[in-house]
């Protein structure tokens, strides 16, 4: 049989396919092929003539010591269709891969960012198969926010995870829980992240319920809270409607510990943050006795928050001695620490 050569070389170079990588390919599974023929030859090799086309099988002829002393070409009945047939199949899985590669190539530099798709039926009835054009996506149950509901055919962002070349083909690995999923959200609602006049520094995300986030501003006379929240909160809501309603505290950074601290307790005032072991992070807090579940949340879950927010271990008391020892007989002051709220 032959391959012809010049369609090959137009191929690789459309494909970007390294043409003796391809030839090389045809040659090794034409030989593996041939190997299994009941008549095949030992030793056989396929042999691609890079001017004519023309596929060979060689076969050595061995003498008595074991030493090549000839070489023959051999074409048993059937070869040339069963050859045709297996450089096709080799021509068009390297087709794949080239395509997979330049899909792989182009979604790998989303990785980080945030994506836009439209959610598929699929065969696992767990995961989320995002069509995103070129290639699906898939949401696994663990990237799933909890009590989150998609059908067919809605329109979905995700965060993008990974992207690899499987065994079937490219894999984009997509996230809804990912903490930098709100970040990433922000991004694209408000400008000053992009102008890099604010910057988001820390991020705490129960996904489906609660997310803490620190903003700092780099130009004077710019609120970088306000900037987040934008005209009559728009930009927060669009961010929250996306999240399906999880609620987002928008808390400003400080280089002091002591004002980040009580700054991360928000919606809850605080009275005083006493800094108990720096070196530990360790606080202690003081707040209103009225405020002491705003700064505990439901389950713990404010402090918890901010807590892994701050990087910080946060002792929290009421500022009334009476509510704290009624408080303390009933359950015990939290101290709340990053490890804990992870």
């Amino acid at each position: 049989m032959s391959v012809d050569v010049e369609a090959l070389k137009l191929l690789a170079q459309e494909k970007k396919l390294p043409l003796e990588r391809l030839i090389n390919a045809i040659e090794n599974e034409v030989a593996k092929k041939y190997a299994e023929l009941p008549a095949a030859k030992p030793h056989g090799r396929a042999v691609l003539n890079r001017q004519t086309g023309e596929l060979v099988i060689y076969v050595p002829v061995l003498g008595p010591d074991g030493d090549r002393i000839d070489t023959i070409t051999d074409n048993p009945a059937g070869f040339a269709k069963l050859a045709d047939k297996t450089a096709r199949k080799v021509i068009k899985e390297k087709m794949r891969q080239a395509k997979d590669l330049e899909v792989v190539t182009e979604f790998s530099g989303s990785v980080g960012d945030v994506i836009g798709g439209i959610v598929q039926q699929g065969r696992d009835a767990e995961v989320i198969y995002v069509s995103l054009g070129r290639v699906e996506g898939k949401v696994p149950p663990a990237e799933q926010v909890k009590g989150e509901v998609f059908k067919h055919g809605d329109r979905i962002k995700c965060f993008v995870v990974d992207v690899k070349q499987g065994e079937k083909g490219p894999e984009v690995t997509l996230s809804r829980t990912h903490p930098a999923f709100v970040k990433m959200l922000f991004a694209l609602e408000v400008p000053e992240i992009k102008d890099r006049v604010v910057d988001i520094v820390g991020i705490a995300r129960e996904p489906g319920a609660r997310t803490k986030l620190s903003v700092r501003t780099h130009r004077a006379g710019v609120s970088a809270k306000g900037a987040l929240i934008g005209p009559q909160g728009s930009r927060a809501q669009n961010v929250m409607n996306e999240l399906n309603g999880e609620k987002i505290d928008i808390i400003d950074y400080s280089d002091d510990p002591a004002a980040y601290v009580a700054n991360a307790l928000a919606p809850a005032k605080v009275s005083s943050v006493e800094i108990v072991d720096l070196a530990a992070k360790s606080a202690k807090v003081i707040v209103p006795d009225y405020q002491l579940s705003l700064a505990i949340g439901k389950d713990g879950q404010n402090a918890r928050l901010a807590a892994r927010l701050t990087q910080w271990r946060i002792d929290i008391h009421p500022d009334n001695p009476v509510t704290q020892i009624k408080a303390e007989k009933a359950e015990p002051m939290p101290t709340i620490s990053p490890i804990e709220g992870a």
